[in-house]
């Protein structure tokens, strides 16, 4: 049996706090717990809304400690949730984020999404916006402006 290395678990935690602090960056906002529940708020709306092979897929890119932090509280045999406007979407993400209502759920999600597109291929973001009904993926897709 293989353990892990101390220098794995460093790497892992040095990626989630570049993570957290690119959502804080892209957010505006320098409190990196908002950062962090805005990360994870995000990750667990998306994860609910996928199929399971998918949420597997999407997982595999986020750094060890995200990764747990993605399934914690999930349950399998409950998913895929059925929310396909744009107001569910962003009101599951307000609740679980602890945001204040769709307008700053829609300003984290595209930040997440930012810095989700830096960090996660091209093309698994692709297939995470594939399997969202129309209205959601349009906001998923939608990039930021140069």
């Amino acid at each position: 049996m293989r353990t892990a290395e101390p220098e794995v678990i460093e790497r892992s935690a040095e990626k989630t706090h570049r993570w957290i602090d690119e959502v804080a960056a892209e957010s505006g906002d320098d409190d990196r717990r908002h950062a962090y529940r805005a990360l994870k708020g995000v990750l667990h709306t998306l994860r609910d809304r996928m199929p399971v092979n998918e949420t597997a897929k999407l997982a595999s890119q986020l750094p060890e400690f995200l990764r747990g932090a993605f399934y914690e509280d999930w349950v399998p045999a409950h998913v895929p949730e059925r929310y396909r406007s744009r107001e569910e979407l962003l009101d599951r993400i307000a609740r679980d984020a602890g945001l204040a209502g769709e307008t700053e759920a829609s300003y984290v999600l595209a930040s997440v999404m930012n810095v989700l597109r830096r960090h996660v291929s091209a093309g698994e973001i692709e297939d995470v916006v594939a399997v969202m009904p129309a209205d959601i993926a349009t906001l998923l897709a939608a990039k930021p402006a140069d």
